[in-house]
């Protein structure tokens, strides 16, 4: 356990994005985030490719959010077969908890929406990666 937490400790210190930039005394995890497309210069190239399983979220590709560090390191030391284990059932709690909020708010006719906007919010801030 002790070094599963220096692990994590380890990664989230490593990111550099949340670094105050010398430039503008801002953050610049935005600029970070920004995916540098390659140019090909002959059509018939190659697309280039990754290694390994691309993130997939609902068919589109998982966003690098606050978040991913710590699911990087969570599926480092569990396993993908056992995070994926942890996300659905937290998943499922979460959905199970909407439900009766909009059961105990009248609005039951909301609960796929938020349901959705959770999915999304997830992905945004990297539980989805």
């Amino acid at each position: 356990m002790r070094s599963f937490l220096l692990f994590l400790l380890a990664a989230i210190v490593s990111v550099q994005g949340f670094a105050p930039s010398a430039m503008n005394g801002g953050s610049s995890f935005a600029v970070s985030q920004n995916r540098v497309t390659p140019i090909i210069e002959s059509t018939n190239a190659a697309l280039p490719t990754r290694r390994g399983q691309p993130l997939m979220m609902g068919g589109k590709m998982a966003k690098f959010g606050v978040f991913s560090p710590a699911v990087y390191a969570a599926k480092f030391a569990l396993g993908e077969k056992k995070l994926n284990q942890v996300r659905g059932k937290a998943i499922s709690l979460h959905s199970q908890a909407i439900g009766e909020f909009c059961l105990w708010a009248g609005a039951y006719h909301l609960r796929t929406k938020l349901i959705k906007k959770a999915k999304t919010n997830g992905d945004v801030l990297g539980f989805l990666v």
